[in-house]
């Protein structure tokens, strides 16, 4: 926090001589200290005024997505909320995203050295030694078989059995045999000594452009999660078993998990008790989270520690969120999209400040690919030919909304380069003019004009849907469109309608553009829509397949990591079981093998990764998956007495509020007092969002 000077009052003056050159000067004095004396002590009694203003305990942070209470990992639901309160509670990373470079990076307050060297097989070795101050929140230290377990827990088996989606490490020497229980051990990771970990990545699966990334990790402690087991190391690999050697029955089973994992009081997944992060969760009822400073917490790489001692995290609806905020019952609200909230937001007045910036994500319309109903990738594409996209993102964006025609926000990096938003990675240096040129001109020929935009169409709708097949009506006669209500089709012996359903969040005022912009154009072309409002968590489950599926499509958004790799979310590869992280279901060899191809693109390789993008872009606007419908602008609004708070350097509010505290705006005069070295404004940092 910056603190105001302090000025000291002098103590009254004698009296002094009426006349003389001497009294002269020191009548002049006097009235000079005099005057100091009036500004000190009206100084000082701003001071006193600004003591008495009483400063919030409790940030009181809103979202307008619900939490699912999935604070674990992704492997049981990756909600954006629970993303925020992920980066809240658990830290120590052994790799962290460098806003500037734009890469991964060896976090340096968590690896104190990493060496990296190819082993006898060509595989890629990081040999990395860990800082020996790290700790939980309870005190307890941090070692390297922390890192392991957390390895080794995140593609156990016994998770997958209580409903979890295991990390599929195929990066990692040695998955596929440990995996399949071939071997009893993971040969690709070792644990050397207390503090000396080594990764080895498959010379099979490189190269990847975001090579570092793969060593994304953070610590989990074993005794809340695994009580009664640990991770053993005989040389070969690292593999878990019981602590107590002459027990023989193992301790680490799929009924241990789901009771320390997903018990709904205690379980560490909605309620983690023993974390590495700078807060800690305190209490959450299934709507609000509440947490506080974790004592141990020894900074960020930057050194960054938090000075908020206390943070309530809930759900604001954008109905009533910005009065909430006027009237102190919120201090901050992320992520708002919706254009009347955020106009309201902007003629709040004097005490609420904002920040805007560009999502990493969009709006979609996803399928379930693998229903009859819409498998056929002319179904989808006429359902995308009856979409008033640009007039949906009107109504519900406003001029913060920008429609999308592939699988890409407005600030994903490779969408910036096409359209000429960044620089291009050209470094002159040790290039004549004619190849600097010639290297300018090969990126400004890639562009996104091959991508369809689709429109209202109803003719060419109609036109996909009867070369598809769905010429017949419920009866299965001919479909004729002035008697019969929808197309059907026989799929496999069996009469099939388009007789749609659609998901989406209860209560979001998208419905309103929907039914205006969309159903009747169905209509028009034989295609029925009944909308299925559901609470968002719900629809969550849904969308991640945790409960049967029971709509044709559903209406969400997502944010992507920093790492997009479609490989996994559009995998055709059923061999590797690559079908519970595809939430869709799609099967299109070609654009799964777009996407293999693009992530193996050397590290540094920038040019070839963007043009490989483009290719898989355009294969994504044909099949479709999902229709992309809108990328937006994200505003956050916040009391003016929350400091330093800058969401555009961060990639979330819950790492931008590491930085910030309550109190008052300095003033140009105190910002003068604190000098260069304690008073310094942050420059100008590119926002990337996970």
């Amino acid at each position: 926090m910056l603190a105001l000077a302090i000025f000291a009052v002098h103590a009254p003056l004698p009296a002094l001589a009426e006349s003389g050159p001497e009294a002269a000067e020191e009548t002049a004095w006097d009235e000079n200290e005099a005057e100091e004396d009036a500004e000190d002590e009206e100084d000082a009694e701003d001071e006193e005024e600004e003591e008495e203003i009483e400063f919030p305990e409790e940030l009181l942070v809103g979202h307008p997505t619900v939490m699912k209470g999935d604070f674990f990992t992704e492997m049981f639901g990756n909600d954006t909320a629970d993303i925020d309160v992920r980066a809240l509670i658990h830290g120590y990373n052994l790799v962290n995203w460098d806003q500037a470079q734009g890469v991964y990076v060896i976090d340096t307050s968590v690896v104190e050295n990493a060496k990296v060297m190819a082993d006898a097989e060509g595989n890629k070795q990081y040999f990395l030694t860990l800082c020996t101050d790290l700790y939980y929140s309870d005190g307890t230290p941090i070692t390297a078989w922390d890192y392991a377990f957390s390895l080794l827990l995140l593609m156990a088996p016994e998770v997958e059995q209580i409903g979890g989606r295991i990390y599929r490490a195929e990066h990692i020497v040695g998955y596929d045999e440990y995996i399949t229980k071939q071997v009893p051990y993971l040969t690709g990771v070792n644990v050397i000594s207390d503090h000396q970990l080594v990764i080895s990545l498959d010379r099979d699966f490189l190269p990847y452009f975001f090579e570092t990334g793969l060593l994304l990790c953070v610590p989990y402690p074993i005794d809340v999660i695994a009580p009664g087991c640990k991770v053993y190391d005989d040389g070969q690999g690292i593999y878990i078993g019981n602590a107590d050697r002459s027990v023989e029955e193992p301790i680490f089973t799929a009924d241990l998990l789901r009771q320390t994992i997903l018990d709904p009081e205690t379980g560490y997944n909605s309620h983690p008790s023993k974390v590495s992060g700078p807060y800690v969760l305190t209490a959450y009822d299934g709507l609000t989270a509440h947490f506080e400073k974790n004592p141990y917490f020894k900074g960020t790489m930057e050194g960054v520690i938090p000075t908020i001692e206390k943070i309530s995290f809930t759900l604001a609806d954008n109905d009533t969120l910005v009065q909430q905020l006027k009237d102190g019952e919120l201090h901050l609200v992320n992520k708002v999209v919706y254009a009347p909230t955020i106009q309201e937001g902007m003629a709040a007045g004097d005490g609420i400040a904002r920040d805007n910036y560009p999502r990493i994500g969009l709006q979609c319309l996803t399928f379930t690919y693998d229903w009859p109903t819409v498998n056929d990738m002319e179904v989808r594409q006429a359902i995308a030919w009856c979409m008033d996209r640009d007039q949906m993102t009107q109504d519900y964006c406003g001029a913060f909304g920008l429609r999308v025609d592939g699988f890409f926000g407005m600030e994903q990096w490779e969408y910036l380069l096409v359209n000429g938003g960044l620089d291009y990675p050209v470094d002159p240096e040790g290039m004549t003019d004619a190849e600097y040129e010639e290297a300018i001109e090969k990126w400004e020929e890639l562009s996104l004009d091959n991508l369809v935009v689709y429109h209202v169409d109803t003719d060419r709708a109609k036109q996909l849907l009867d070369h598809a097949g769905w010429t017949l009506n419920r009866n299965g006669d001919p479909y004729d469109p002035d008697v019969d209500d929808v197309r059907c089709k026989l799929v496999d012996g069996e009469l099939v309608a388009l007789d749609l359903t659609m998901m989406y969040p209860a209560g979001n005022h998208i419905v309103d553009t929907i039914r205006e912009n969309f159903i009747d154009h169905l209509n028009e072309c034989g295609i029925l829509l009944t909308l299925v409002p559901t609470e968002m968590e719900d629809l969550l489950f849904s969308f991640y397949r945790e409960t049967e599926r029971t709509t044709d499509m559903i209406y969400l958004a997502t944010n992507f990591h920093v790492i997009v790799d479609p490989a996994i979310a559009y995998s055709a590869d059923t061999t590797a079981n690559h079908e519970i992280w595809n939430n869709t279901y799609s099967d299109d060899e070609e654009l799964y093998q777009l996407a293999v191809d693009m992530r193996k693109t050397p590290p540094g390789s920038v040019y070839e990764y963007v043009e490989k993008w483009i290719r898989f872009q355009e294969r994504f606007n044909q099949v479709l998956p999902a229709i992309p419908i809108y990328t937006n602008i994200y505003f956050d609004f916040f009391t003016d007495q929350l400091q330093n708070y800058h969401i555009t350097a961060h990639v979330t509010w819950s790492q931008a509020i590491l930085e910030s505290y309550f109190g008052l705006e300095a003033t140009e005069e105190e910002e003068e007092d604190f000098g260069e070295d304690e008073f310094e404004e942050d420059g100008d940092v590119e926002y990337f969002e996970f």
